[in-house]
């Protein structure tokens, strides 16, 4: 039999290894194919309930749909989730039109996160006629619209200064502290990018179509030796924590390996090897402009951390060549020399984005994506609007709050599927109703003024609410 190498929570090296969406698209076909595997989910697991159940991979919800009606009286399917939260693409389009009739459908009105106002915008944005209510010792909250021209300069200035417009709206001292104690919510990760100094890593990377992805979520093996394995090691260096510094080679280093270890050269001091290489690696990273290609050569001259397959190709170079885009029939070559390439530019970047790459990716900075905030919380929470920096085509925040009209290909598709504005509110929606006290969007737009009304008239801001900077 073959083997197969998986973690969810780690890192998958070698041609046997799955990625993610490999193991859930295995798991739906077996589910949906499999007689065995029926059998033994059936019944080992007579009640499944799923959370998130609106952005479950559709594959996987039909299956369960399949084994739910086959086995009617042996199997229990639950699903827990708001339809209007739903901001992944290989969620299920209108999962809650197709829950079957016989199934319960109990609803959840009361909302405990937000203050009444928020809920209240919340309420206004969805489509499909449910609403929340909030607590009755609930706080009113804020809620305010500043609007600016697409071609302002010097945003990043721009936010700040609304941040201290907000402390002083709210009294609340805190939006004084955007860095500490306010969640900036981007509509792409490039402007993320751009604001918290990662910007040539996330643009190199991200050319990539077999890369981008697990660029977003912080799950290429490539750039976890960096944030995961040297970056945590200068970091304990740094604080002279010697038990951490072992702590992370005992689990990470092959020089710490038994057998490393039994086979050393030196039978006075074994550790003399990893002291050598941690401090050629510390060496390097006192110099300002090290690149990438600097630490991995460093890392893999001493075998200090394994690399991974996808760096593997630039080893031992002396110095990083230009690496030229192949096209190609096969649709998997084209990606494995488009990665290549992409990996090569990325070597060329300054080391130094990986500290606020690592902190934009798990959430601890002050940043975040509309995509990647869902189930979260913040006291203040800045949403910032902009079309014209967001590089993503399954948004458009122009046509949602009617500066721009719709199409005839919108309206189709509004009917019969789903449209980029459905996707919007939907972003829109999640985002808002994160903040648990305060909440201030930032619109660029090409027409402020027809903003302006159009807010007003959807019933979404008043006007005491809409500030045009």
């Amino acid at each position: 039999p073959r083997e197969f190498n998986y973690n969810p929570n780690g890192d998958n090296f070698g041609q046997s290894s799955l990625t993610h969406n490999e193991v859930i698209e295995i798991t739906a076909h077996f589910i949906s194919n499999k007689p065995s595997m029926q059998v033994l989910l059936v019944n080992r697991f007579p009640f499944l309930l799923i959370d998130e159940s609106q952005d479950t991979n559709k594959h996987l919800i039909d299956a369960f749909f399949k084994l739910e009606s086959a086995n009617a009286g042996n199997f229990s399917l639950g699903l827990v989730g708001d339809t209007m939260q739903r901001i992944y693409l290989d969620g299920k389009i209108k999962l809650g039109d197709i829950i079957p009739d016989h199934w319960n459908k109990p609803k959840k009105f009361m909302n405990h996160r937000c203050p009444h106002r928020v809920i209240q915008l919340g309420n206004a944005l969805r489509l499909d006629g449910e609403e929340q209510m909030g607590r009755d010792d609930g706080e009113e909250g804020f809620v305010r619209l500043f609007i600016l021209p697409s071609d302002t300069t010097k945003k990043q200035q721009k936010e700040f200064e609304i941040a201290q417009m907000m402390a002083k709206i709210t009294l609340d001292d805190k939006w004084l502290s955007p860095k500490e104690f306010v969640k900036s919510l981007t509509l792409e990760h490039h402007m993320a990018a751009v604001r918290m100094g990662f910007l040539s890593l996330f643009s190199t990377l991200d050319k990539s179509t077999s890369l981008s992805t697990g660029l977003r979520s912080g799950e290429l093996a490539g750039l976890r030796l960096f944030s995961q394995r040297v970056k945590p090691l200068f970091d304990a260096v740094k604080r002279e924590d010697n038990i951490a510094v072992m702590a992370l080679l005992r689990n990470y280093s092959p020089l710490l390996n038994k057998f490393t270890l039994r086979d050393s050269d030196s039978l006075i001091d074994p550790l003399e090897k990893v002291r050598k290489a941690v401090s050629d690696l510390v060496k390097l990273e006192k110099n300002s402009v090290v690149t990438f290609f600097d630490i991995l050569q460093c890392v893999a001259k001493h075998n200090l951390f394994e690399i991974p397959n996808s760096l593997e190709s630039f080893v031992n170079d002396s110095e990083l060549k230009p690496i030229t885009f192949v096209h190609d029939d096969e649709e998997d070559e084209e990606h494995k020399t488009s990665s290549l390439e992409a990996w090569g530019n990325f070597l060329q970047t300054q080391f130094n984005q990986i500290g606020p790459y690592s902190e934009y990716v798990t959430s601890v900075g002050s940043f975040d994506t509309h995509q990647g905030v869902k189930g979260l919380e913040f006291e203040r929470v800045v949403v910032v609007i902009d079309d014209s920096e967001a590089r993503g085509f399954t948004f458009n925040y122009e046509k949602l709050l009617g500066v721009k009209d719709l199409t005839p290909n919108d309206l189709e598709k509004m009917e019969n599927e789903e449209s980029s504005v459905d996707h919007t509110r939907r972003l829109l929606y999640v985002t808002c109703t994160r903040a648990e006290k305060s909440l201030a969007l930032i619109a660029y737009t090409s027409d402020p003024n027809k903003l302006e009304k159009a807010v007003i008239n959807k019933g979404w801001f008043l006007r005491n609410e809409i500030i045009k900077v």
